[in-house]
C-alpha cells in the first residue's frame, strides 16, 4: 500500500517537471498582471448590442429618406381633367387672356361652342339673344344680323347667308354658339386644344412679358417643388410672365404656351424680356353720328293733347335762339310695339319755317301701368315693330329727329331696352333722323343704362340735370344744385365724348312745405310763379354758394316752407359748366316755366 502511493507521488512530480518544460501556447498569458482578474463575456449583451446596431441603422435610413423627401421635387403628374374642372370630353376649358374662365364651352363636330352669356360677359356684349324667340342678333351700323338655333344659316339685312358649320345649338337651357361665328364680329384670336379640351382666347394684343426655359422646365400647380406638374415645356420654349410677386423669389407665374397657368422656377427660366402679340386683320364697324355744326339750344314741349299744338306759335314767340324743340308727342301704349301719336304736320312746317328743328319725343310715362316691366324690348318682335312705327311717323311727318326718353327702365330691361336703341338707331341712320337718348345723372344704381354704349348708336346723349330732390321726397332739397349738375356731367364724359353730350337745365323750382308732424310735400312752379312767392310771404331770397342757387325759408302755422330757386343767375351757373366742359348743347326742361330774360342769358353761352 505504501508502495503504491509512493509510485503514485513520483509520477505526479515528473507531470510537473514535464509541464514546466513544455513551451506557453499562443494567445495566453504565461503571466497575469497583479491585481486584474480576467473578464469574461456576457452572452446576455449580443442581442443588445445587434438591436442597437439595427436601430442605428434604420434611423439613419430613414433621415436619409426624410431628407430627401424634403428637398426632392416631386413627380406627381397633375391630373388635368381636375386642373381644367372639366367633368367630360364635350365640356372645354376656356382662357381668356391671363385667366381661366368659370364658365365652360362645349365642343361639338369637332368646334369650339361658347354660351351666349359667355360671349356677351367677356367678349362682345353686342350680341344680343333673344330667349323668347330663340335669335342671336348684332347691330352693325346699317344692316341687322340675325341667326337662328339650329341653322347654319343667317341673315344680314334681309340677305341670307350660309357658315359650314350650325352657328347656335341648344344644350337644354343654354345656348352655344360658334366662336369661327363670333370671330366674324369680334377681334381676337383663339388657340383650341385636346386631351384635355381648353381654348385660349386672346383680345388684348401688343408688347408681353415673356422668359424663356434655358432648360426643360416643370410648370407646377403652385410655387413649390413639391406641387403637381402640369406640364413641361422644352429648352428654349417661351411663356408669359403673368405677375411678379417678391414673396415668391425662387418661382414665376407663367401662361405656357400651350394653355396652362403655373409656377416655373426662376433659376429654369431666361430673364425677362417682350413678345409682340400680333393683331389680326379685323375692321372694326364704323357707326357714323349726325353732328350738328352748331351748338344745340333744345328745349321741350309738354303737348298733353292734340289741341296743345296749336300753342306752337306763341309757344316759339317766347323763345330766343332756340333751335330744337321736342315735343311730347309718341307714348308706348302696350308691350307689342304700339304707340300713340300726337304728331302734326303744320306743327313741324311752323318750326320748319322758323328755322328749328322738331324731335319727336317717345316716353314710357303716361301708359307705364300697362307696359308692365317693359317686355316690349325684351323681344325682338315687338322691338322692331316699335321701331317701324316710328320711324314711319318720323318720315310721314317730316321730322329732323327722335328723342326717346324712357324713364322706367329696370336692369330686367336695360338689355333689350340697349338692343331697341341700336335696331332704331339703325333705321335713323339710314334715313337721316337724329336720335337723342335721355338719361338720368349717372349713379351706381342706374349704371345698367350702359351710356357708353348708347353714346355708340346714338347721335346726342341728353343728361336730365334736375330732380336732384324728386317731388316725392321724404326731406325738402335742391331741384338742381350746381354740384349735383357738374357730378352728372362729369360722370356722364367719363362714357361719353363731350361732342355727344347735352346737358338739360330745369326751368321749374319745388316749393317745398314740411308739417309739424315731419310730412314733406311739394309743388313744381315756374320761375315767375316761384319769385312771387317769395314776394307774397315778405320774404328775401339769400344766395347760396353752396347749391348755385337763391334759397328761401319761412315758418307758417307750424310748417316750414323752403324754396331753392331757378333764375337768371342760377341757370347761368349752370350754363358756364356747359362751356367749360365744351359740350354739343344744352337743354331745358320746359317752355313755359321760363321767364323771358332767360333767353338772353342762354344766348351768352350758346351760339
Amino acid at each position: 500500500m505504501i508502495r503504491e502511493e509512493n509510485e503514485e507521488l513520483e509520477e505526479r512530480a515528473e507531470r510537473q517537471e514535464r509541464r514546466k518544460k513544455r513551451p506557453p501556447q499562443a494567445g495566453r498569458s504565461r503571466k497575469r498582471r497583479p491585481g486584474k482578474r480576467r473578464r469574461r463575456r456576457n452572452p446576455r449583451m449580443i442581442p443588445v448590442m445587434i438591436a442597437l446596431f439595427l436601430f442605428l441603422v434604420t434611423g439613419g435610413i430613414m433621415a436619409g429618406k426624410m431628407l430627401y423627401d424634403k428637398y426632392s421635387p416631386s413627380r406627381e403628374i397633375a391630373d388635368p381633367m381636375e386642373y381644367f374642372h372639366l367633368e367630360n370630353d364635350q365640356e372645354i376649358a376656356v382662357l381668356l387672356n391671363d385667366d381661366m374662365l368659370g364658365d365652360k364651352g362645349r365642343l361639338m363636330d369637332g368646334r369650339v361652342y361658347l354660351n351666349v352669356e359667355t360671349v356677351y360677359q367677356y367678349l362682345n356684349d353686342r350680341f344680343y339673344w333673344d330667349a323668347s324667340e330663340n335669335t342671336y342678333l348684332y347691330a352693325l351700323p346699317t344692316e341687322l344680323v340675325s341667326a337662328g338655333v339650329g341653322s347654319s344659316e343667317y341673315s344680314v339685312a334681309k340677305a341670307k347667308q350660309r357658315e359650314d358649320y350650325v352657328i347656335l345649338r341648344a344644350d337644354g337651357n343654354d345656348i352655344y354658339v360658334a366662336l369661327d361665328f363670333v370671330k366674324k364680329y369680334t377681334n381676337f384670336i383663339y388657340e383650341y386644344w385636346e386631351d384635355p379640351n381648353h381654348v385660349h382666347i386672346v383680345n388684348e394684343f401688343g408688347g408681353r412679358d415673356v422668359v424663356t426655359a434655358q432648360k426643360k422646365a416643370q410648370v407646377r400647380y403652385q410655387a413649390g417643388i413639391k406641387s403637381p406638374i402640369l406640364t413641361t415645356v422644352e429648352k428654349n420654349s417661351t411663356m408669359y410672365v403673368l405677375e411678379e410677386d417678391e414673396e415668391l423669389e425662387e418661382w414665376s407665374r407663367v401662361l405656357t404656351k400651350d394653355g396652362y397657368i403655373g409656377y416655373v422656377r426662376n433659376r429654369q427660366i431666361s430673364g425677362v424680356t417682350q413678345e409682340t402679340i400680333e393683331e389680326p386683320e379685323f375692321t372694326e364697324p364704323v357707326y357714323s353720328s349726325i353732328s350738328k355744326d352748331y351748338t344745340i339750344n333744345l328745349s321741350w314741349h309738354q303737348v298733353t293733347n292734340a289741341d296743345a299744338n296749336e300753342n306752337i306759335y306763341r309757344v316759339l314767340a317766347n323763345t330766343k335762339g332756340l333751335n330744337v324743340i321736342s315735343p311730347t308727342w309718341f307714348r308706348l301704349k302696350d308691350n307689342d310695339g304700339g304707340i300713340e301719336s300726337l304728331a302734326n304736320p303744320e306743327y313741324v312746317s311752323y318750326c320748319h319755317q322758323n328755322g328749328v328743328e322738331v324731335w319727336g319725343l317717345v316716353e314710357d310715362i303716361t301708359y307705364k301701368d300697362t307696359i308692365l316691366d317693359l317686355e316690349i324690348f325684351t323681344r325682338t318682335a315687338s322691338r322692331q315693330k316699335l321701331v317701324n312705327n316710328l320711324i314711319a311717323q318720323a318720315i310721314q311727318y317730316d321730322l329732323d329727329g327722335l328723342n326717346l326718353d324712357m324713364e322706367f327702365i329696370n336692369s330686367e330691361s336695360a338689355r333689350g331696352y340697349l338692343q331697341f336703341i341700336r335696331e332704331l338707331s339703325i333705321m335713323c341712320r339710314l334715313n337721316g333722323i337724329v336720335l337723342s337718348v335721355d338719361n338720368y345723372v349717372p349713379t351706381e344704381y342706374s349704371r345698367y343704362y350702359n351710356r357708353s354704349e348708347q353714346g355708340v348708336f346714338a347721335d346726342y346723349i341728353i343728361i336730365m340735370g334736375y330732380d336732384e330732390t324728386p317731388g316725392n321726397s321724404e326731406e325738402a332739397g335742391s331741384v338742381a344744385s350746381i354740384g349735383f349738375v357738374e357730378n352728372g356731367i362729369q360722370k356722364t364724359l367719363e362714357e361719353v365724348p363731350k361732342e355727344k353730350v347735352i346737358n338739360a337745365m330745369p326751368f321749374y323750382t319745388r316749393f317745398w312745405r314740411t308739417d309739424e308732424n315731419g310730412e314733406v310735400t311739394s309743388e313744381a312752379l315756374g320761375m315767375d310763379s316761384a319769385a312771387q312767392k317769395a314776394v307774397n310771404n315778405s320774404v328775401e331770397p339769400v344766395w347760396d354758394e353752396t347749391s348755385g342757387q337763391y334759397y328761401i325759408e319761412l315758418e307758417y302755422e307750424g310748417s316750414i316752407y323752403q324754396m331753392w330757386m331757378e333764375e337768371e343767375r342760377s341757370i347761368e351757373e349752370k350754363l358756364k359748366l356747359i362751356k367749360q366742359y365744351e359740350l354739343a348743347g344744352v337743354a331745358s326742361w320746359r317752355l313755359g316755366y321760363e321767364r323771358a330774360s332767360i333767353w338772353d342769358i342762354i344766348l351768352r353761352y350758346v351760339n
